[in-house]
């Protein structure tokens, strides 16, 4: 049986398109769905709201922020997004990334990348790992989402998404020693979406795929191109409304600091601080934590080392990258270090963290429209000698859904050419910076989250810094 024949229609179904392009002549399309989730008011009645846009009907399959969420940020003065916003810049962005390198589409298997084309989410962390969901975006905007089976309906209140399929899953665990089947069936889907939409142009974006996608692909006279580089550059600006979503996670990621900081004394274990940074996250409809880097007293020296059963002492440091992916999907990576108890610091605490300080701001005044990628590098604080073999491993570098394009080293790891750009207005980035020196007992990290603007950068991040560290 060929792969283009009955098995494709096992292994792929289409089972939602919007109404102007329904296939009906293809007896496997479902043309109705079986739960509206985006329920309409009566006549005549408007419906009802949040502040980012969406109904108020908690029956709703989408996820999203809390009624304290949305209080706190009142009560801060902060303006959430509009969601229909976001979601028709990001689906602008891909495209015109795909006009100027003249790319016929972008197949994407990245969930966070796949979360930026469509604004759907399923098992985020799990499909991570198990690439069981893929988006096709063609230069024209025709968008193709496949869905884990049987969740259709996770993204029917979504109009970009013109077709929502299933079987895009052809990895062991999941068909065994028929993933060349299931593969090529998946590809016969996408090379057919590409001579609909794109017309003669076989350029197509990847991200990433199962080897034996590439295989089939490049079977079929596909040309593979960097669908990795195209999306970091689609997402690297951010616009009005994505700035303000950032502005709500950062907000989030602050009161869940608050409420770790006021739970920090002497006796407890590291693992119930992280605890209370990611309950305090998820409660106001945060959505993961992508790390556990948090250690105290000796263990945050070398830096990486993640939370453990260690109970803190007094006169330890504790430090900690919070690395939170937040409401909106927002990431919110600030880093802060601590003096625990009620004692006074040492001298070398004092000059190890004022020199941390003096560093990140020091870097983040460089920051405006036009600076380069490689000014960024070599100018601004130096690291004393003492901290270079162990520094961060960037100085710079962006964020919006999680930690992005670019990646601005210190001068030691440069590498000619690979980031030959500059700032530009609607640029996110972290400012950041560990120093512990070679066998010492302590180690300080320190990050901000910033804004690039038309003449400089606003810091986003405001959680105040260690007032005894600074005397």
């Amino acid at each position: 049986m060929s792969a283009s024949g009955n098995t494709a229609l096992r292994f792929h179904t289409i089972v939602r398109t919007r109404p102007e392009t329904r296939p009906h002549d293809r007896p496997y399309a479902r043309t109705e769905p079986k739960i509206d989730p985006t329920r309409q008011p009566p006549e005549g009645r408007p419906a009802e709201r949040r502040p980012d846009g969406t109904p108020i009907d908690p029956d709703r399959v989408e996820i999203g922020p809390t009624a304290l969420a949305f209080a706190e940020w009142a009560e801060r003065g902060i303006t959430p997004p509009n969601l229909e916003a976001v979601r028709g810049y990001r689906l602008q962005r891909i495209v015109e990334q795909l006009q100027q390198r003249d790319y016929g589409a972008v197949l994407l298997f990245d969930p966070l990348n796949i979360r930026y084309a469509t604004d759907t989410t399923n098992m985020q962390l799990w499909v991570a790992h198990n690439p069981s969901r893929a988006c096709l975006v063609t230069a024209s905007g025709y968008v193709v989402l496949w869905d884990f089976k049987g969740c259709e309906h996770l993204s029917r209140h979504l109009p970009r998404v013109n077709e929502v399929r299933t079987g895009a899953a052809f990895f062991y665990f999941m068909v065994g020693t028929r993933e060349h089947e299931a593969a090529n069936a998946f590809v016969d889907e996408v090379d057919d979406l590409l001579r609909q939409h794109a017309g003669s142009n076989r350029r197509l974006a990847l991200d990433r795929i199962e080897p034996v996608g590439v295989h089939a692909l490049e079977a079929r006279g596909v040309q593979i191109e960097s669908g990795g580089e195209l999306m970091e550059h689609a997402r690297a600006i951010k616009c009005a409304d994505e700035i303000n979503a950032m502005r709500c996670a950062v907000a989030t990621t602050e009161i869940a600091i608050g409420a770790m900081h006021a739970a920090l004394e002497p006796g407890i274990a590291e693992v119930e601080l992280w605890s209370i940074l990611h309950a305090e996250n998820i409660k106001r409809g945060g959505e993961w934590i992508e790390t556990r880097i948090l250690s105290s007293g000796p263990r945050t020296n070398p830096w990486m080392q993640e939370a453990g059963p260690r109970e803190l002492q007094a006169g330890d440091f504790l430090a900690f990258d919070t690395d939170l992916i937040g409401p909106y999907g927002m990431c919110a990576d600030i880093s802060r270090t601590w003096l625990v108890g009620d004692v006074a610091p040492t001298n070398e605490q004092r000059v190890l963290y004022q020199t941390a300080l003096e560093h990140i701001v020091t870097n983040r005044e460089m920051c405006k429209p036009g600076v380069s990628f490689r000014d960024l590098t070599f100018n601004g604080h130096p690291l004393p000698a003492e901290y270079v073999p162990q520094r961060y491993g960037v100085k710079f570098h962006g964020v919006g859904l999680c930690d992005e394009y670019p990646c601005i080293s210190y001068p030691e790891d440069y590498k000619p050419g690979a980031f030959d750009f500059a700032l530009e207005p609607g640029m996110c980035l972290c400012v950041e910076v560990y120093l512990g020196a070679v066998g010492g007992r302590h180690g300080v990290k320190l990050e901000d989250q910033i804004v690039i603007t038309e003449d400089g950068f606003e810091n986003l991040s405001t959680y105040p810094f260690e007032e005894r560290l600074l005397a």
